[in-house]
């Protein structure tokens, strides 16, 4: 799995027309699936999320986790995390998981991620043409891998 955390003070997922998730401070997080992910993968990046420590505290160091902040989440499945782009210029997207794989765990980080922040997760709809709107927050941009854990 791979992640791409975007602290923001505002964020929303619109599709055709209607707003599907919207969230102030916190995470926007784009989530990548791969075929080779498991259910070890998602507890681990799920933990990391919670966790990581980019909020302003009163010294204005990034020291405050999600919990700290009473953050929110954002969550918005994005194969196009796992583009190879070595060869040409057009991506290819087989390391992506395909849906039948990636749908029970997209729905399983969002049942894990709910349960550790203690409130809904907002999502996006899974396959479907998202427009995101964000105002990035800094900007901090994370990018997690569940690949690189050492």
């Amino acid at each position: 799995m791979r992640a791409v955390l975007q602290r923001v003070t505002q964020a929303n997922c619109v599709v055709d027309g209607v707003t599907t998730g919207a969230i102030d401070t916190g995470f926007l997080v784009l989530l990548g699936i791969e075929d080779a992910d498991t259910n070890e993968d998602l507890e681990w990046l799920a933990q990391k999320i919670i966790g990581m420590r980019v909020f302003s505290d009163e010294n204005g160091l990034m020291n405050k986790a999600l919990a700290d902040v009473n953050g929110e989440i954002l969550l918005i499945s994005q194969f196009t995390l796992f583009a190879a782009t070595k060869k040409g210029n057009r991506p290819g997207f087989t390391r992506a998981a395909k849906p039948d794989i990636a749908i029970p765990l997209y729905e399983k980080m969002i049942e894990k991620l709910s349960a550790l922040l203690g409130k809904k997760v907002s999502t996006g709809v899974f396959g479907a043409d998202m427009k995101i709107s964000l105002l990035n927050d800094g900007p901090v941009t994370i990018i997690i891998d569940t690949k690189n854990k050492e």
